[in-house]
């Protein structure tokens, strides 16, 4: 059977380059517990007893399988939300990414419904104790003593990696990806304002636009456990438990962190991740490297009507050359 693969990243709705998602070379393992199961899945370029650090990767917000398969004609297609080259994982990293709650790692020939359970556990809280579990796991079970434990989240993901930062003490670097420094309320009424200066909305309908916001923002709060409410694509109560600003757990880490900025992102507003370093300088603290990208977008894009330029693998590549060095 021939196959072909797309590869994907759905946080703000583009597409990556096409990298082989090597579907069946990941092993799968799940932490059962009392009252939950962690399923998580790791691929490596070497067998696992010669491996020696963790790459741990917290992907965006959502409900997509990371693979999802269809065939048609005999031709395999695969659809990947993993937007890694993983030929260019180093050889000494296990590669890891953690399923979410209720979503398997693939589906075949089938549109996904998200299921009930997913809603209920969708909180920072619950994909922060995901990933450490894992890593206490991994360090347990298949890698003792790590050389290096790095997680990288994007999105939604580097609100989860800036949490994990304060409850796991077995990191060594952190990737903190297109995340901005406030809580994500405020960007929305940042992003009106800017529509506002750049005379796309009137003074009037900017601040009655920011208003309705304001309102918007005191029902979810009102019912912040509701999961049959939504607003934006989500429930209220994933926003509710998504809010929490992300600086107040960045200054409270210790370890290294490199954070992306970037200047044509249309899902956080590069002026709410300037408040990371100003934080950072207000407090003496010297664990950070931000770096700012002026002509990408959200997903490391350059996204034109004369071309399209994938540059996830570049800073990526950057990172990694930071982690050794720091």
């Amino acid at each position: 059977m021939r196959f072909k693969f797309i590869a994907l990243f759905f946080l703000a709705f583009k597409t990556f380059g096409q990298f082989n998602p090597k579907i069946d070379e990941y092993k799968h393992y799940s932490i059962i517990k009392k009252k939950d199961t962690i399923n998580f899945h790791l691929y490596s370029n070497e067998k696992i007893e010669k491996l020696n650090s963790v790459l741990l990767f917290l992907q965006g917000s959502g409900s997509a399988p990371f693979m999802e398969v269809e065939i048609k004609d005999k031709i395999k297609y695969i659809k990947s939300h993993i937007p890694f080259d993983l030929d260019k994982i180093p050889k000494n990293f296990a590669f890891v990414v953690i399923s979410k709650k209720g979503i398997p790692f693939s589906i075949k020939n089938s549109v996904f419904k998200t299921p009930k359970i997913f809603y209920e556990y969708e909180s920072l809280e619950y994909r922060a104790k995901q990933a450490d579990a894992v890593i206490k796991y991994i360090k347990k079970n298949l890698i003792h003593k790590p050389t290096k434990v790095v997680a990288i989240g994007h999105s939604e993901g580097s609100d989860v990696v800036a949490k994990l930062g304060t409850i796991n003490k077995s990191l060594t670097h952190i990737g903190f990806w297109a995340g901005d420094g406030n809580t994500q309320y405020y960007d929305f009424a940042l992003f009106t304002r800017k529509e506002v200066q750049k005379g796309n909305l009137t003074e009037l309908q900017g601040k009655i636009k920011i208003d309705s916001l304001l309102n918007q923002f005191k029902e979810i709060q009102k019912e912040e456990n509701s999961i049959t409410k939504f607003w934006e694509g989500h429930t209220f109560r994933r926003w509710s438990k998504f809010s929490e600003p992300s600086i107040e757990n960045l200054l409270k880490i210790k370890i290294p962190i490199f954070v992306t900025a970037c200047g044509k992102d249309g899902a956080v507003p590069i002026e709410s991740s300037y408040l990371i370093p100003i934080e950072f300088i207000r407090k003496n603290k010297t664990n950070l490297t931000f770096k700012v990208y002026p002509n990408y977008d959200h997903s490391f894009m350059i996204d034109s009507e004369e071309k399209t330029e994938y540059h996830w693998m570049e800073v990526f590549d950057e990172f990694m050359n930071w982690a050794n060095e720091n």
